[in-house]
């Protein structure tokens, strides 16, 4: 399954309080990045047909079914540190990443 840290789902929260929106988290793979796969995050409003809905503590996360594959015991965590901030995300399924930790390969 797919899941996000306590602190990573209020810094969801915290996006969505501050734009109005009443929407959910879109988590997807797609191809690019130096890797050969990127993590893709973006607020949406509704599930598509073939979406994969994950709520956690009232969050609901839409992941596409060819995505979930890539993203199945991944965590989701936010962090700001001296270095930056931002989501990283802790995917099992992943061979190598890339200096950023914004693509992967599978």
């Amino acid at each position: 399954m797919l899941t996000l840290t306590p602190i990573a789902i209020e810094k969801v929260k915290a996006i969505l309080t501050e734009r109005g929106e009443d929407a959910g988290l879109r988590v997807a793979v797609i191809g690019g990045g130096c890797s050969g796969f990127q993590y893709q995050m973006s607020l949406d409003q509704n599930p598509n047909a073939d979406d994969k809905v994950i709520e956690q503590n009232g969050l609901k996360l839409f992941v596409d079914a060819n995505s979930y594959l890539y993203l199945a015991g991944t965590q989701i965590d936010y962090v700001d540190d001296v270095t930056g901030s931002g989501f990283k995300f802790d995917n099992p399924n992943a061979r190598a990443t890339c200096g950023c930790g914004e693509s992967f390969d599978a």
